[in-house]
């Protein structure tokens, strides 16, 4: 934890001319700081493993020099260093705005709040070419490790030790910074949980549990590794097209500032901007974080095997995209994603990912397969930045210290209450568009999954195979077959159980 207080800046010890060392007053404040906290660092860990539902956390970054991180205090601190914005239109349509329809610019954050004040002429960059009126920007996905490599003193004021995660600081986070409507297209995260700090504005996150993902049309155009996007706009869904998003059940949650939104493994998640413009800082957290912890709980630590599912949905996907004459790169490659990998690559990928699973010490048996807890680092990528780069996993992950408590204490009911507040489903969210909500069916088997999910597109086939006119199948419409979550995670299973075997 980074100390607010030292010898030479505290007016009482300068005047007094205390003999006090700088060491002696940084635990002294360690102390008062986490004395005021309502979870000390192991309490948050063991209820962040425990959780199974989405949360806010209250109170518990007060003393985070990260909250001073508005976007005037960024601008000065950047001193002019460009960022690459996606520009969106404000425009609300039933189809979701991803990536690959945005534009891009390179802009400064000088020339950001210049056309957040209105400024529209030579002053605000590239920005002068895109009405406040018609278009919103976002500074999304920037790794602060990366963005900050020549400031690396501010890696400090993010304090994720508070939550549990030792030595996990700025440079295991990423800074989003946009204006109002600016947002994310709904998606989930194949691997991981995620702790979300708003700093400025609001954001409002629409979030949908795993169960609902036959619901939510996954879908893995664009192609983007760890990232399953809906085709589904949720705050603005087409239901005669996505007839069974009916069923789905959405928590809503608006974040403020000095809150810590947590999000669970497998959480799809849609996120807009409700201010003139907003700051946020996250950080994606791996299951090996809590391998002591899951173990003790006889919690599977399934990461690995996830990563094994991301390989092969790569394979499959650059395979077939690439011998389609009719697709541009542009098109269904996510700008997150530096370029099409080779399919020699992409096979190298899938063998280091199943070695890695193969390795991991047994700890319990699942259909005759080993399953526990062992990282692989070729995998522990969760996105690129928008230059390509990769973003290396900390070297923390393998600092966590084993808990002394007894399982019984790993367990715990969730202490919810004024400082941690449940995000609760939003039932009125889908009656609000005017639509009956139906009867779920949370046994839905994998033919029918497929069958509601990808329907020829006819309004009168009612997502029912009739025979009576002739599918015309996409490659998009095939890929996306191919590479469900469903049929991925079957894939994963039949490749590891027959080399289990040997």
């Amino acid at each position: 934890m980074r100390s607010l207080l030292t010898a030479t800046d505290h007016p009482s010890v300068a005047k007094e001319g205390l003999d006090i060392r700088a060491s002696e007053l940084e635990g002294r404040e360690v102390i008062m700081s986490q004395a005021s906290k309502p979870f000390n660092p192991e309490e948050v860990r063991v209820i962040v493993a425990s959780l199974q539902q989405p949360a806010v956390f209250l109170n518990m970054v007060s003393d985070w020099p990260a909250l001073k991180w508005n976007v005037e205090y960024l601008s000065h601190v950047l001193n002019g260093k460009p960022l690459k914005f996606r520009i969106g239109e404000r425009n609300m349509t039933k189809v979701p705005q991803f990536e690959t329809h945005c534009e891009y610019v390179q802009a400064t954050l000088q020339e950001f709040l210049v056309w957040l004040h209105g400024g529209s002429d030579v002053s605000a960059g590239l920005f002068a070419a895109f009405p406040r009126s018609r278009y919103w920007a976002y500074a999304d996905y920037k790794y602060i490790a990366m963005t900050f490599e020549e400031k690396a003193e501010v890696f400090q004021d993010i304090i994720w030790s508070d939550f549990g995660f030792p030595g996990r600081d700025g440079r295991d986070s990423t800074l989003w910074i946009g204006s109002e409507a600016a947002n994310t297209p709904c998606h989930l995260d194949s691997y991981g949980c995620n702790l979300v700090l708003q700093v400025q504005g609001r954001k409002r996150w629409h979030l949908f549990p795993p169960e609902d993902t036959s619901f939510l049309y996954p879908s893995r155009i664009p192609y983007e590794e760890s990232s399953i996007f809906s085709s589904v706009n949720v705050v603005n869904p087409d239901l005669e097209r996505f007839p069974r998003f009916r069923g789905a059940r959405p928590h809503v949650v608006t974040l403020h500032p000095g809150e810590v939104l947590f999000v669970p493994k497998h959480w799809w998640h849609y996120v807009e901007s409700l201010d003139p413009v907003t700051v946020s800082i996250n950080s994606w957290i791996e299951l090996c974080y809590w391998r002591d912890v899951l173990k003790r709980c006889c919690v599977n630590d399934d990461d690995d095997e996830a990563r094994v599912g991301e390989a092969l949905t790569r394979t499959v996907v650059c395979a077939l995209k690439s011998v389609d004459p009719r697709a541009d790169i542009a098109s269904w490659l996510n700008t997150t994603e530096a370029a099409v990998t080779s399919h020699e690559t992409n096979l190298h990928y899938v063998n280091l990912a199943v070695q890695a699973c193969l390795d991991k010490p047994k700890i319990c048996s699942a259909k005759g397969r080993n399953t526990s807890a062992r990282g692989s680092s070729a995998f522990s990528r969760k996105r690129k930045c928008g230059s390509g780069e990769e973003a290396e996993h900390s070297a923390a992950t393998d600092a966590v210290r084993n808990p002394a408590e007894p399982i019984s204490t790993l367990t715990p009911s969730i202490p919810f209450g004024p400082n941690l507040v449940s995000v609760a489903r939003e039932a009125a969210a889908v009656a609000q568009h005017g639509v009956p909500s139906v009867p779920r069916d949370d046994n839905i088997s994998l033919t029918n999954n497929l069958e509601a999910n990808y329907c020829c597109g006819r309004k009168d086939c009612n997502s029912k195979p009739t025979g009576v006119h002739r599918a015309v199948i996409s490659t998009d419409e095939l890929l996306n077959c191919l590479v469900h979550p469903d049929v991925i995670s079957l894939m994963t299973e039949i490749l590891l159980d027959r080399h289990c075997s040997h």
